[in-house]
């Protein structure tokens, strides 16, 4: 080849590294790309250079083309990215750029997020949000803080460690009352004597509970009582009569209600009910109408020891009072009982004795609560004329 030939290809050659070198430049720099131009403002760039990429999504998407200091102490420095065009449907107006770090020591970028979906375009030239970059300096005082407060803990823990060494040795020499419970036989023995009178004591306590307990069971299967304790709960006969007043009140009644005690309990020592339905219209006279006072009157048959029916009574009325407190909305203060025990009948097996509720109009003054001094109950005197059954 010739010396002329030679020539011709070197210079060609160079002119095609330099197009190449050219179009390569181009790319990284879009100078032959559609672009265009976003700014952000940052406290501190951390270092950010004029040049530096700017990623989307982790993909090179443009470059750093300016970084301009404040005119005002009171402004921030202005970062000029340049954007391949391409990037405008996924950058949106709450795009948010940051200044991030290559590894842990490398170099400054910035990246910018995607937008959401159905927000504005971006205009060429607008400011964009951004966050503040995150700084080695302060990772590495967050990072010195930890260690001095770690130092801090450990020398805490030494000292732990010591006092203990302290407390054990004392133990180990008899000093102390640890010291003494674990090297002293005789103190030993004596505390294991305290621990069993201890528990000797609270055995004798459980079994005077135990029989506490089986009198109470007994006494729930008298007589008198049976059904009251075991269909009611109530272990205190002081409640029989918690709501009982000493008379009735001296008007006349507004509107009564009587039932035969038969038809209300299931046997004739008992006070548990078993046609509640029974007294639905007089409960609901109490829920719907105004009234001043009003007095369940419960009385017995004359079959029976007196006192044993003045308490089967009380129960009776108690039993009812709740019954109609629970299912009927009303004021219950103004609802009492009285019981008159045994009273005048035909003194057959049959008589179980008499239910009366009586509503007395507003206004009406009601009697004084029973005092457990007085006599348990009113004698039949003190009942009310009999009214007109309903």
């Amino acid at each position: 080849m010739s010396r002329t030939a030679r020539l011709g290809a070197f210079i060609l050659g160079t002119l095609a590294v330099l197009v190449l070198g050219i179009f390569i430049i181009g790319s990284k720099k879009y100078l032959f790309t559609p672009t265009y131009t976003l700014r952000a403002k940052f406290a501190n760039v951390a270092g950010l250079q004029s040049g530096a990429d700017v990623l989307i999504g982790g993909v090179h998407s443009g470059t750093i083309r300016s970084i301009d200091l404040p005119t005002n102490p009171a402004d921030k420095v202005t970062v000029t990215m340049e954007l391949n065009k391409a990037t405008h449907t996924i950058v949106k107006q709450d795009s948010i750029a940051s200044i991030q770090t290559e590894g842990l020591l490398g170099n400054q970028f910035v990246s910018l997020s995607f937008g959401s979906p159905g927000q504005a375009d971006v205009k060429d030239g607008q400011i964009i949000n951004s966050v503040p970059p995150l700084e080695m300096a302060a990772i590495l005082d967050k990072a010195n803080s930890l260690l001095a407060t770690g130092q801090t803990a450990m020398n805490n823990i030494a000292s732990v460690t010591e006092n203990l060494k302290s407390v054990s040795a004392k133990v180990d020499h008899g000093q102390g009352t640890a010291g003494a419970l674990v090297n002293d036989r005789a103190l030993y023995n004596n505390l294991e004597a305290t621990s069993a009178e201890a528990k000797s004591t609270v055995a004798a306590a459980q079994t005077g509970i135990t029989d506490f307990q089986d009198n109470m069971e007994a006494l729930k299967h008298n007589f008198l009582l049976r059904g009251y304790f075991k269909n009611r709960g109530y272990e205190d006969s002081s409640d029989l009569g918690r709501d009982e007043i000493v008379s009735l009140p001296s008007v006349a009644t507004s509107k009564d209600f009587t039932f035969s005690a038969k038809h209300l309990f299931d046997k004739p020592d008992s006070a548990k009910l078993k046609n509640e339905k029974s007294l639905k219209e007089a409960g609901e006279a109490l829920a719907n109408e105004d009234f001043g006072a009003a007095v369940i009157q419960v009385s017995a048959g004359t079959i029976g020891n007196s006192d044993d029916l003045v308490k089967l009574t009380q129960a009776r009325s108690m039993v009812i009072r709740d019954y109609l407190v629970q299912h009927y909305g009303f004021d219950d203060t103004k609802l009492k009982t009285i019981s008159v025990g045994k009273q005048g009948g035909t003194n057959s097996k049959d008589d179980w004795g008499e239910i009366k509720i009586l509503i007395y109009p507003p206004g009406t003054a009601m009697p004084a609560l029973k005092s457990p001094s007085k006599s348990p109950a009113p004698t039949p005197t003190d009942a009310p004329p009999k009214t007109e059954q309903k």
